[in-house]
């Protein structure tokens, strides 16, 4: 049995701590503080490693042979390790064909798997600079939605108040005055709820309503 058999690739999250961060417990000030940063080694998917290793670790450190310097091209190096797997692999070709029983074909094998973790090793070191390319892709993205947002806000905000100014436009000019006349007249119903309904304060009332509605339509 191995040390890492039945650990999952991709373990559950601490949902005990999760559910710590309720909206109540939130607004109530009841959740708990983050964990304080690791500063020495941890577990993560059934491996163990340490705080203060690099992002992309050398070659060196798994014992692999580096197949280029310290100092180096990275586009260059990947154009020359790809044209040397692909003489490897015709050349293990050559082997399996006439000898497949011959040394050589282990030796070939080995090559090659060099050459790939090499190879590999060069492309995970644009790892940082492909995730940083990602976020700023996405913030564009973003900002660009943001703006399209305001943008169709602001058309309509514009047509609203072409509308509203329309609708004042239309408004007869003598409006004000009709309109202050009612006014007074609800007061006066008010102050006066004993004038009956046939009175004349509620004819003229009426009348008043009519010539508005007939002038506004």
């Amino acid at each position: 049995m191995t040390e890492n058999q039945g650990v999952s690739a991709f373990p559950l999250p601490p949902m005990q701590y999760a559910n710590m961060y309720s909206d109540e417990n939130i607004k109530r000030g009841r959740a708990p503080p983050p964990p304080p940063p690791i500063s020495d080694t941890y577990t993560m998917f059934g491996a163990q490693f340490t705080a203060d290793d690099v992002i992309i670790r050398p070659l060196e450190a798994s014992n692999c042979r580096r197949l280029y310097p310290n100092h180096y091209d990275p586009k260059r190096e990947l154009k020359k390790l790809n044209h040397s797997i692909l003489i490897n692999f015709l050349d293990l070709l050559e082997v399996l064909i006439q000898s497949p029983e011959s040394h050589k074909r282990q030796e070939k094998i080995e090559d090659l798997q060099i050459l790939f973790i090499n190879l590999h090793h060069l492309i995970n070191e644009f790892r940082p600079h492909q995730a940083r390319e990602t976020l700023r892709v996405m913030m564009e993205i973003q900002k660009k939605k943001r703006l399209e947002i305001a943008d169709r806000f602001q058309k309509h905000l514009e047509k609203v108040k072409e509308l509203i100014e329309g609708s004042v436009n239309t408004i007869p000019e003598d409006m004000d005055s009709k309109v202050l006349v009612k006014s007074e007249l609800l007061q006066n119903k008010i102050a006066k709820p004993d004038v009956p309904v046939g009175s004349e304060s509620c004819d003229r009332l009426d009348e008043m309503m009519c010539d508005i509605v007939d002038e506004m339509t």
